[in-house]
């Protein structure tokens, strides 16, 4: 039976009552938690025998912020159920009440708990103790009054920040700043020192102090709204077009005009609003689905089934891929083989891992002791010697399926029969990968893609890539191995472009298709990323990644998708000019070659542009360019992607549309902020889809309708009102 949450109680001899919250793992703020600790401390208040509290956490943590669960929690309501009839219980009860409370911190005090403990008189916390408040990366603010309190405590300017950034601080600059009174030097020492603390304060030797009416670190009125102004504007260009940042700062700005207790009444409103709007929905959405992607049907379900521990990992390839992902299990703590063909590029792949792990040094993300221990972990290998050690290879050299079929059935032969074999083909049909292995169905079961996407070591997806023919055992064993390396794993199915790649090939198409038509370049990757949130436009993110490899990935789709692709003239012709992008200095843009920063550059893309507009010939003679507004830019390039994003969650290529949320959130940074790819299509709603595809088709040659042809599951979506996220009636199974 799961432990119900409870507020522990006792007194001690001193006359010190001690409350422990007690939720595990973290002690996150339950309703029911919340209704016994305000219990608790009703009964210290009442209790003659009692001279002080002090406030802990069990687990050896104090509190990890409010329960999020409760978000998604229909019982509770809009907001998770927070109104303000708990900071009603924090003023009268932790801050007010007949005895003073004292907090003793340890592990972690964010979000519901800090503003738990900045709402008792006092705290003291043990060293590395982690503190803040970060509400806003789940599109709410605070709502337990630490948009009064933290100000006052740390001074509006590095209060405004601390919420506005979501960055936590360690207890010792927390010291500094005025958030803690005190610290242990362990945890053994916390509760004497809290303790004392209290006993001081009941006793008169310290002064009671209440945050929500403290003024000292508050400037002058004229001061403070003219920082508030610099915090509105900073949190106008980080997160544009966004409202929970500005309700925060209204109702900062409330309890800096107004004092405190308005304060709190303002927040009470803000909260509100920023629990009913679209972005925190969408968030919370996103914090659910990336955690459930580790659960997939068939694999973690099966009763008895253990994942295996992956304890060497033989990487074939040390190329800027392959060394990435040799870097990321390195770093995780995993062994790795780097083979290589020769010495000259075993070299180069080994000086990567190097210079990456370096690069971590000097961001101050490890020790040098951890990055020494890392490169430990690598050797190097030019044969196939010592791969009976691996328990898995992920191969990852060039997209050659000659050369890779080759290499299977080598591997076949080194490893282990237990060991499983991966690609981190991008695009590869994964049983042609192994088409040249002889083991049968013992083989066919032990193959399966593990795709990384670029760099390796830091970006967060890890797709998982199951043929009809992958074990279950081996499914949840790359799981495990994705856990242990800090990668978010999504199963997908076998298909061109597996899930991300795939649902995301119609974003260039579309884009291109509008540059036929005469549309500025840049002003489409102005809608999409300023507007629209992307990291980057369609355009922009061609040059990042190269001309050349678009036009690679590119004839994979209209190979097998012929139906529904748009065939421009621009990409090679951008090829043959060797405008490539980064790599070579110009693509659609032009690259500083010391700063490699990006601008237009119109004058010598114009002659291509003019080119591809003549031979793809989609207005008729004489006829201007389609008047299109920003909005009906996002509508062409978008939808054309949900389309397929449909097709992948009716043909069952993931487990359920929440995956393919997260993979678009993680590796084609879709805008959290609207919740993922299927989440955002039905905040637009199937209907409105249809409609606008159907439109768009019509506004083009009829050879080129079908790229934006709903997809049947679409129209019976829009048709039906079911939601797109809810999947097919009968979905199929991976």
């Amino acid at each position: 039976m799961a432990p119900q949450p409870e507020a522990q109680y006792r007194v001690d001899s001193d006359g010190v009552a001690v409350i422990t919250l007690n939720y595990p793992p973290l002690n996150a703020l339950h309703p029911l938690l919340l209704r016994s600790l305000f219990e608790a401390l009703r009964r210290a208040h009442a209790d003659a025998a009692v001279r002080a509290v002090v406030l802990t956490g069990a687990n050896g943590n104090f509190c990890a912020g409010f329960d999020i669960s409760q978000f998604q929690n229909p019982d509770a309501g809009q907001g998770g159920g927070i109104d303000n009839s708990i900071n009603d219980a924090i003023c009268k009860y932790l801050e007010g009440g007949a005895k003073p409370v004292v907090a003793a911190i340890q592990g972690v005090a964010l979000g519901g708990g800090l503003e738990v403990a900045m709402g008792c008189n006092a705290r003291v916390a043990v060293r590395g103790t982690k503190l803040g408040l970060p509400e806003l990366t789940l599109g709410i603010i605070p709502g337990f009054g630490g948009t009064q309190r933290l100000p006052r405590l740390v001074g509006l300017a590095k209060g405004c920040e601390m919420m506005l950034t979501s960055a936590p601080i360690k207890a010792e600059a927390g010291l500094k700043l005025g958030l803690v009174d005190a610290l242990a030097p362990d945890a053994a020492g916390l509760l004497p020192a809290a303790r004392a603390l209290a006993l001081d304060i009941a006793a008169g030797r310290r002064p009671r102090m209440y945050s929500l009416t403290r003024t000292d670190k508050l400037p002058p009125l004229g001061e403070a709204l003219a920082l508030l102004d610099m915090a509105r504007a900073e949190a106008a260009r980080r997160a544009r077009g966004l409202a929970h940042p500005q309700l925060c700062l209204d109702a900062v700005q409330a309890g800096v005009t107004d004092g405190g207790a308005a304060g709190l009444a303002a927040e009470g409103r803000a909260f509100a609003a920023a629990a009913a709007l679209d972005t925190h929905k969408a968030l919370v959405h996103i914090f659910f689905a990336q955690r459930a992607t580790k659960k997939v049907r068939g694999v973690t379900d099966v009763p008895g089934l253990k994942p295996r521990p992956i304890r060497c990992v033989a990487v074939l390839g040390g190329g800027l891929m392959g060394s990435g992902i040799a870097t990321a299990l390195a770093m995780s703590g995993v062994a790795v083989i780097l083979k290589e063909v020769n010495q000259q590029f075993l070299d180069g792949g080994l000086a990567r891992i190097r210079g990456n792990v370096a690069s971590r040094v000097k961001k101050g993300a490890m020790s040098q002791a951890a990055a020494d221990a890392a490169l430990g972990r690598v050797t190097g290998a030019l044969d196939y010697a010592g791969f009976d050690k691996a328990d898995m290879v992920i191969e990852a050299v060039i997209e050659d399926i000659p050369l890779k079929q080759k290499i299977f059935a080598d591997l076949e032969r080194a490893c282990r029969p237990d060991a499983i074999l991966s690609t981190n083909t991008s695009t590869i049909d994964i049983e042609l990968v192994g088409a040249k292995m002889t083991g049968g169905a013992a083989a066919r079961r032990r193959l399966l893609g593990a795709h990384f996407f670029s760099p390796a070591h830091i970006m967060p997806l890890l797709e998982i890539v199951r043929t009809k023919d992958t074990g279950a055992q081996e499914l949840l064993d790359t799981l495990a191995l994705a856990a242990a390396i800090k990668k978010t794993p999504v199963v997908v199915g076998n298909c061109t472009g597996f899930a991300v790649n795939r649902v995301f090939f119609p974003y260039t198409m579309a884009a291109i298709m509008l540059a036929d038509l005469g549309l500025d370049p840049y002003r489409v990757d102005a809608a999409v990323a300023g507007r629209f949130g992307m990291p980057m436009g369609p355009f922009r993110l061609n040059d990042l990644v190269g001309s050349d490899i678009g036009l690679h990935v590119g004839a994979n789709f209209v190979t097998s998708f012929p139906d529904r692709v748009y065939v421009s003239r621009l990409i090679p012709a951008l090829n043959e000019a060797k405008r490539l992008g980064e790599k070579t200095g110009r693509g659609f843009y032009k690259f500083d070659a010391k700063t490699r920063k990006a601008s237009p550059d119109p004058e010598g893309l114009a002659p291509l542009l003019e080119a591809s507009r003549r031979e793809a010939g989609l207005l008729p003679a004489g006829a201007k360019t389609p008047a299109l507004s920003d909005a009906d830019i996002l509508d062409w390039i978008f939808f054309p992607v949900v389309n397929e994003g449909c097709r992948v969650v009716a043909e069952g290529i993931v487990d359920k549309a929440a995956d393919l949320d997260v993979a678009s959130v993680m590796a084609m940074g879709f805008p959290p902020v609207r919740g993922g790819l299927i989440f955002w299509a039905d905040l637009v709603g199937a209907p409105r889809i249809v409609a606008r595809l159907k439109q768009f088709a019509a506004m083009v040659p009829p050879q080129h309708a079908g790229f934006f042809t709903p997809c049947d599951y679409l129209v019976q979506a829009a048709a039906s009102g079911r939601k797109l996220s809810a999947g097919p009636p009968a979905a199929a199974k991976l």
